[in-house]
C-alpha cells in the first residue's frame, strides 16, 4: 500500500514538473500560427492551450495585457461565453468595465492564446536580445 502511495506521488510530482518546467527551448520551437489555428484545433483546445502556457507567463510575471484585457480575462471570457453559448465577448478594461468593444469567441480563443505563447517566446527573446536595443552599443535610432 506504502509503495504504491509513493509511485502515485511519484508519478504525480514529475507530471507536474514537466508542466511547468519547459526550457527555453520549448518556447522558441512554439509556432503560434500552427498551435493557435481555430480551424485546425477548435476553440476549447485553444483554450485549454493558453490556459497552459498563460499559466506559465503568470509565474514568469509576463502576462500580455492588451486593449486593457489581461490574458487571464480573454481565457475566463471565452470559457464563460462557450458555457453559456454566446457567439461574441465584451471587451472589458481591468476593472471588468466594457469598453463597448465585442469581439467573437473564435477571435478571443485566438488571442488568448496567440498572447500566452507570445509572452513566454518574446521573455525568451529578450534574454537573448536585450543589448541590441541599448544607446550605449552605438545603434542609431
Amino acid at each position: 500500500m506504502m509503495k504504491s502511495i509513493l509511485k502515485i506521488t511519484a508519478i504525480s510530482a514529475i507530471l507536474s514538473l514537466t508542466l511547468t518546467s519547459l526550457s527555453a527551448e520549448d518556447f522558441s520551437k512554439l509556432d503560434v500560427k500552427k498551435e493557435c489555428d481555430v480551424k485546425a484545433n477548435g476553440v476549447e483546445k485553444l483554450l485549454e492551450t493558453a490556459e497552459k502556457y498563460n499559466k506559465l507567463a503568470i509565474e514568469n510575471k509576463v502576462e500580455f495585457m492588451r486593449l486593457g484585457m489581461k490574458t487571464s480575462q480573454y481565457i475566463d471570457a471565452s470559457k464563460e461565453a462557450l458555457k453559456n453559448g454566446a457567439k461574441e465577448i465584451a471587451i472589458v478594461d481591468n476593472k471588468a468595465k466594457p469598453t463597448g468593444e465585442m469581439v467573437s469567441l473564435e477571435f478571443a480563443a485566438w488571442r488568448s492564446c496567440s498572447f500566452a505563447i507570445s509572452a513566454l517566446t518574446q521573455m525568451e527573446d529578450s534574454k537573448k536580445n536585450w543589448k541590441l536595443a541599448s544607446p550605449s552599443d552605438g545603434y542609431k535610432y
